[in-house]
């Protein structure tokens, strides 16, 4: 089985971790953090509006512009950044049949995938942002 993100998940994810691990004074340039992430620029703007609308990042517009983390990386947590960029919600997908679960009632398996979903939330929320800087290589 696959746990997977989607690409703006993913660059969501890297975006938090270069502002993370960011220690100089000011603003990290949207470029700067393309090129140390590896994300193509045209798509940086995008994840650092979703991350800005999730109030995890701040950021100054223009040439002396950038972005920094609104509020310090031990206070930030994996759910919220990837909750910033993932869809999610309407009708929940059967597993076994790829759409709403049968009308009469759940699949037999639903509840345990629902299950599994909810562990994976709560390691997310339990993983804060400075400990993912903290591996950084």
């Amino acid at each position: 089985m696959r746990i997977t993100l989607s690409l703006r998940g993913d660059y969501a994810v890297r975006t938090m971790l270069a502002l993370g691990e960011h220690r100089e004074d000011g603003l990290l340039s949207a470029g700067r953090i393309a090129d140390r992430m590896q994300i193509p620029v045209r798509f940086v703007a995008h994840v650092l509006s979703d991350l800005t609308r999730a109030g995890l990042v701040a950021g100054r517009p223009g040439r002396r512009g950038g972005y920094r983390l609104a509020r310090p990386a031990g206070e930030i947590d994996l759910l919220r950044i990837v909750d910033a960029a993932e869809e999610r919600g309407g009708v929940a997908r059967c597993v076994l049949r790829g759409g709403p679960c049968d009308p009469d009632g759940r699949c037999a398996v639903h509840d345990s995938f629902r299950a599994a979903d909810e562990a994976l939330r709560r390691e997310l929320a339990a993983t804060r942002l400075s400990e993912l800087v903290a591996r950084l290589p």
